[in-house]
């Protein structure tokens, strides 16, 4: 079996392609992303795979789904991993081309409690990486992750007998049936489809127009280079070109999905982006007329209107701030018993009757496309206007290593925590209340709040602020937090922030 890996190689050399290159920070918190060649090499992800099977091995599970996103290396990169799985008495089914929630679904269609999915979801050309789980819907969450990492770096691993491989032909066609095996929308609706060039194009478009909505596809062809900006529906050039597209169609809504297809952006007839926690929202309201006492997850980087909305009240829903992180919230819809999930980045989780738990942009569009069409003529930025206001930011990640991320957190933490002992203020007016569930959400009085926490998956860190008075409120937050931030000096520049 191969040798145990290193996380530093010379390019170009023999010992590059004779030795496994993995890099220990590439275990992120539920799952794994490397930079590809730099950070793991093609041996490294089958070391991985092999240390996969044997952490699937122990659990008793045989069986495992895998496919691969849409970029130049990834079918490779899935191939390395499928040996290592394969050289550990593995069975392998795999579903080729698809998204995320594709693979999740195969577990449910197959018959098959594994997954390891192929993707570096919207992170930038060049990343890798592997979503997986063994209990569906849930996907691998900390513990897992480090027990995985354990096997992989340190443990010598040993060949086992048995092991197959299965290619399942045209596997996504199943899931388009599946999802469009219901009733057309009761209104007919036109949608724009901006898919990043990922690889969602492949298969959104031609699922929602089965389910009678005029689309109007926008970078929907497949190109790996992603010519036109990152498939990331929080990436502010993402949402501008969508709703360009929308005003110039007139379009009743448009949808942005990121580059595995398990997110969905969400922009208004009138071109308005309307952050991803605020449709959950709008969402929660629509499902609690049809689900009585209704219980809903959403994360801590979402708007504070979940805990005081005046309809979910009136209807007895039930919501829950969670950690941040796709495995976390749909771990905890399970674990709640909840009809929904609602992340700020863009993840949706819906269960039974609606979805199967897990994260799936394409069944997020739908319910959006379904709330709509029963609104009684309504347009989306209607039923937006219709929240109680407030003002929040985009999601903000200034760069940070992944060797300091966690610490900058937790001095900033420190930081706020002695100034709420001493009784001083922050942004302005007295700290009213600290959460720690993941990184620090700090609020104000006045409803005013801010998160700061270290990014799962990526070296960056993640930086949210809302406000129900004003944006000055807002801002003030945001500054106030920047300064503390900029105490570190392995804090870098932003990837975004307000404004164009």
């Amino acid at each position: 079996m191969l040798r145990r890996p290193v996380d530093r190689l010379p390019p170009n050399s023999a010992e590059y392609e004779t030795v496994p290159l993995v890099k220990p920070t590439g275990f992120r918190e539920y799952d794994a992303r490397w930079l590809l060649g730099s950070e793991i090499n093609l041996l490294g992800m089958q070391r991985l795979g092999a240390g996969l099977g044997v952490l699937l091995a122990r659990r008793g599970i045989s069986d495992v789904v895998t496919g691969h996103d849409f970029r130049s290396y990834s079918m490779p990169v899935k191939h390395a991993l499928v040996l290592g799985l394969l050289a550990t008495g593995r069975n392998v089914h795999d579903i080729g081309l698809a998204l995320s929630p594709m693979a999740y679904f195969a577990q449910f269609e197959l018959g098959v409690p594994g997954v390891a999915m192929v993707t570096a979801s919207h992170n930038e050309n060049g990343w890798t990486g592997v979503k997986m789980g063994m209990d569906p819907p849930v996907t691998f969450g900390p513990e897992d992750m480090l027990e995985l990492k354990e096997i992989v770096l340190t443990e010598k691993l040993s060949a086992a007998q048995g092991g197959s491989y299965r290619f399942v032909d045209d596997f996504p066609a199943q899931y388009a049936a599946t999802l469009t095996d219901r009733p057309s929308f009761t209104r007919k609706l036109k949608a724009v489809v901006a898919c990043g060039n990922g690889t969602a194009g492949a298969f959104v478009p031609a699922i929602l127009e089965r389910l009678g909505c005029e689309i109007f596809p926008l970078d929907c062809e497949l190109d790996h280079s992603f010519p036109n900006y990152n498939p990331n529906p929080e990436d502010l050039r993402m949402l501008r070109a969508l709703s360009s597209e929308v005003v110039r169609t007139g379009a009743d809504i448009g949808f942005g999905f990121d580059g595995d297809g398990d997110r969905c952006g969400v922009v208004t007839e009138k071109g308005e982006p309307i952050y991803a926690d605020k449709i959950g929202l709008m969402l929660a309201r629509h499902l609690s007329r049809h689900h009585e006492a209704a219980g809903f997850v959403v994360d801590v980087k979402s708007t504070g209107l979940f805990a005081t909305d005046p309809i979910l009240k009136q209807a007895g829903a039930r919501t829950d701030y969670w950690k941040t992180g796709h495995s976390h919230i749909k771990r905890r819809v399970r674990e709640l018993g909840a009809l929904a999930g609602f992340e700020k980045s863009g993840h949706f989780f819906f269960a039974p009757p609606i979805g199967l738990g897990y994260d799936d942009g394409v069944v997020t569009a739908i319910a959006v496309l379904d709330m709509l069409a029963e609104a009684e003529g309504a347009t989306l930025s209607e039923l937006y206007g219709a929240l109680p206001k407030s003002w929040s930011s985009p999601t903000m990640s200034p760069h940070c290593p992944d060797e300091a991320k966690y610490e900058v957190v937790e001095q900033l933490a420190r930081a706020i925590e002695t100034r709420q002992a001493a009784g001083e203020e922050l942004a302005g007016a007295p700290i009213a209340e600290i959460v720690r569930v993941n990184g620090i959400r700090v609020s104000n009085p006045d409803g005013t709040w801010g998160l700061v926490r270290a990014s799962s998956n990526k070296p960056e860190l993640v930086v949210v602020v809302e406000s129900p008075v004003s944006e000055e409120r807002m801002m003030d937050m945001f500054r106030s937090l920047d300064v503390l931030l900029r105490r570190s000096p392995q804090v870098g520049a932003y990837n975004q922030t307000f404004g164009p």
